[in-house]
């Protein structure tokens, strides 16, 4: 780091943690408002998750033209599902032609971000200076942090190691022994996308995940030119889009019973991709569909057809230097683990970065008191601070874009209500966020994720589902629609 870089010290009215999705939302959103801000990017390059997920077959579960930005509509999506690389593209793109860029400092770190309470502004100490700012935008996103098992031995392992969202590329799998930990969303696509290069492929399921069918296509010539010159064509198939997924909800939210006829489908589509009946009891869950995450795949189960993939489901009980020993004794050769381990969501290491009024960081407070975040955006204790993608703002069927921009929308309102009426800072009532949070667990009762018989990462240590919207993401998008004063306390800009 150079000596400027070291002294560096900014002031600006907004400073967005975070580049990917949730910032570039939020970017936008400031440029177009007319606000002073930064976005402190620790990447060397926008997207986010879609810029560090460059595993074999990694895509989006959610359709295309629903997981983009409603004010940047893409014509140019190749396929139904969206592949990574797309995606990453369509990010840079956005950020290019709404003259973001500039905004952006890259390869910041953001190692500390501190309310100071007696100048009424956040403090940021970085990888690439001092940074200060009247209002901080916590969007560093749920899937940034990877989760890595806690197993006996691990760090002993002398073959290459590496985690999905940090794929090693260096390394040729050709002919290797490759040992997969995990059989989750990103496991699904990497071991297809690595089965006809890999010598071996043992593929480790702690719990099974309910598959249905990707629903994936090649966009016809014809729809791409549709969507780019024919008006409202792509704005009718957003929405047509949104509401068959919005529906889902009377069945994870309302009814569970629901969504049997979604389970029906993808006990048939396992029993007609896997004629190995020992092997089809392996992969059929014991909870409920919709409790997990749904998984959807149309390759994962007919990858295991091949003589040199294998399902194991005994649990890891070591790794040796060579090896992998699960519970049952078996000594499993190795050259490569892949850990497809998913993410630290609940207690995300960006959260113990943020210290409040009080001087505790946002993890010891979610520790204390659970993941409570009134309308997923603002917490008391931490004046002038939005979070993107909060506690209970996740969806379990979905574009979290939608759920992103309605709290950009929020955060806009909110801006424009502290410049319109000269307030200085604004923070939630804690009664009020607690009274918010009871809402969300109360509406949780019934649904398909406490009735389901599943654990999962959406609980927090204290066992709640703090990570999941409980209904219709419409309604989200309601109650962010305007800046809730009354529910704030505030203090005012000192008169000139």
């Amino acid at each position: 780091m150079s000596t400027a870089e070291k002294t560096q010290s900014r002031h600006v009215r907004v400073t967005v943690i975070g580049g990917g999705i949730a910032g570039v939302a939020a970017a936008e959103r400031l440029r177009r408002d007319g606000h002073e801000f930064l976005v402190l990017e620790r990447g060397g390059d926008v997207g986010g998750t879609w810029r560090d997920n460059t595993y074999p077959g990694a895509a989006c579960d959610v359709p295309s033209h629903l997981y983009s930005f409603s004010f940047a509509p893409n014509p140019n999506w190749t396929r139904s599902f969206s592949p990574q690389g797309e995606i990453q593209d369509y990010l840079v793109d956005v950020v290019r032609r709404h003259r973001l860029r500039d905004n952006y400092v890259f390869g910041c770190d953001v190692l500390t971000a501190t309310w100071n309470d007696a100048d009424a502004r956040w403090e940021l100490e970085t990888t690439k200076g001092r940074f200060t700012a009247d209002v901080v935008v916590a969007a560093f996103g749920a899937l940034c942090e990877p989760s890595l098992p806690d197993i006996a031995g691990i760090e002993d392992f002398d073959g290459t190691i590496f985690h999905s969202a940090r794929w090693d590329h260096d390394t040729d799998l050709s002919g290797k022994r490759v040992a997969v930990i995990g059989s989750g969303a990103s496991a699904i696509q990497i071991v297809p996308g690595i089965a006809d290069r890999v010598g071996q492929l043992e593929v480790y399921q702690r719990t099974a995940p309910w598959i249905l069918p990707r629903m994936d296509r090649r966009y016809t010539a014809f729809e791409r030119f549709a969507c780019r010159y024919v008006p409202f064509y792509q704005r009718l198939m957003r929405t047509a889009i949104y509401w068959s997924r919005e529906a889902q909800v009377f069945g994870l939210a309302k009814n569970p019973l629901l969504m049997r006829p979604m389970e029906l489908a993808a006990r048939a589509k396992m029993r007609f991709d896997v004629r190995d009946r020992a092997l089809r009891r392996k992969f059929t869950p014991d909870y409920r569909l919709g409790c997990k995450r749904i998984l959807i795949s149309n390759d994962y189960y007919p990858t295991f057809a091949k003589d040199h993939v294998r399902l194991v489901t005994e649990g890891i009980q070591e790794v040796k230097a060579n090896a992998l020993v699960t519970e049952d004794g078996e000594v499993h050769e190795a050259d490569v683990i892949v850990l497809a381990t998913g993410f630290q969501i609940a207690d995300s290491p960006a959260h113990r970065r943020i210290f409040g009024r009080d001087g505790r960081s946002l993890g010891d407070v979610f520790d204390q008191v659970g993941r409570e975040c009134y309308k997923g955006t603002t917490i008391a204790g931490f004046p002038n601070m939005f979070f993107m993608v909060g506690p209970s703002t996740g969806l379990g069927h979905s574009s979290m874009i939608f759920m992103i921009e309605a709290q950009v929308n929020y955060l806009a309102d909110a801006l424009a209500t502290m410049r319109r009426r000269r307030i200085r800072t604004i923070e939630v009532h804690k009664p009020v966020q607690e009274a918010f949070a009871r809402m969300l667990q109360n509406r949780m009762v019934g649904s398909v994720w406490t009735t389901g018989g599943c654990a999962s990462w959406y609980r927090d240590k204290h066992g709640r589902n703090t990570t999941l919207w409980p209904g219709f993401s419409f309604e989200f998008r309601r109650i962010t629609r305007k800046f809730d004063l009354d529910a704030y306390a505030v203090s005012m800009e000192e008169a000139a």
